[in-house]
């Protein structure tokens, strides 16, 4: 992947998975990311790197937060945002979406974010363009770098690195590209354990996920933990009822205050969103002192600039 991803030059050409950045690379992204939240912060005018280059938004499935973080970092470097209507494109004439692309580029689109629920679909993407940069918002259950990075910003604004970090991600791993994405970014960035839990239903295969930890007793994967990632179940990506009863699955794996007891007394509580309150997380733990989900959603700007940025610089 990395091929697709770095130029000869060894310039981030594309941005489709953090699976294989080196911790360099990564780390300048996120120091980019906060040099770029200081420069923007308190409403001041930051710096217009990208005047005059037209993004396009390719969302082919819902999304608020990572559309909307998108846009907004676009406008915020001064581009210009084409919000591309898939309900009345030409792709449903069946015109194939490298075709689409092609249509956009030769109008001088410089970048295109790309969602999409199929595996592999930025990378095909990545593979047909021929100037624009292509950044994964989120294809399948494969990857969703931009929210990695965001994670990883958040991680260390709160605990200042990750050495002797002890991470869990909680809920459906399975089908989560989150899950995937904060695995990768996690192990670049040298955190010491990464515990993944769930009901067997939603573990994944332990060589799709080396070096981690695999639980199916949260209070057992809480014990110690520096930060907690909490994940919703994503029903629209399971082929069959894998869970049943949502007052059960609380229960066992519900983010409540007492079960955070067991863990770090600094310990970081994440979610992705969007959050599926009384099921994966209690509202009292949500809105807690301990709750960085706001905080997560505000560093999605910052991080979406900053590779934005990188990948349209010199081009």
């Amino acid at each position: 992947m990395t091929s697709i991803q770095i130029d000869s030059e060894g310039r981030l050409r594309h941005l489709i998975t953090l699976e294989g950045l080196s911790e360099d690379r990564i780390i300048a992204l996120l120091d980019r990311a906060a040099a770029l939240r200081t420069s923007f912060r308190e409403g001041a005018q930051g710096p217009q790197l990208l005047a005059g280059r037209t993004v396009v938004n390719l969302f082919f499935e819902t999304s608020t937060r990572t559309r909307s973080s998108f846009e907004l970092a676009a406008r915020r470097l001064g581009a210009h945002v084409l919000n591309f209507d898939i309900a009345h494109s030409s792709t449903g004439k069946g015109e194939s979406l490298e075709d689409t692309l092609s249509t956009l580029e030769a109008m001088q689109s410089a970048a295109f974010i790309v969602r999409h629920r199929e595996n592999g679909m930025p990378a095909r993407l990545a593979g047909h363009a021929r100037r624009a940069a292509i950044l994964n918002a989120g294809d399948g259950n494969h990857a969703h770098p931009t929210q990695g990075l965001l994670d990883a910003l958040t991680i260390r604004d709160h605990h200042g690195g990750f050495d002797g970090l002890k991470v869990t991600l909680c809920g459906d791993i399975l089908h989560s590209r989150v899950a995937r994405s904060d695995v990768h970014v996690l192990r670049a960035l040298g955190a010491s354990e990464i515990r993944l839990c769930g009901p067997r239903a939603l573990l994944p295969d332990p060589a799709a996920f080396s070096g981690c930890a695999l639980f199916e007793d949260f209070d057992e994967a809480l014990a110690g933990s520096h930060v907690l990632i909490m994940l919703r179940l994503q029903r629209e990506r399971m082929q069959q009822a894998l869970i049943g009863d949502e007052a059960e699955y609380f229960h066992r794996y519900g983010l409540t205050r007492d079960r955070l007891s067991r863990a770090a007394d600094d310990a970081l509580v994440m979610h992705p969103g969007p959050m599926n309150r009384g099921i994966e997380i209690a509202d009292e733990v949500a809105d807690g002192a301990q709750s960085a989900v706001l905080r997560q959603v505000a560093n999605g700007v910052p991080v979406r600039m900053a590779a934005l940025a990188t990948l349209l610089e010199g081009r």
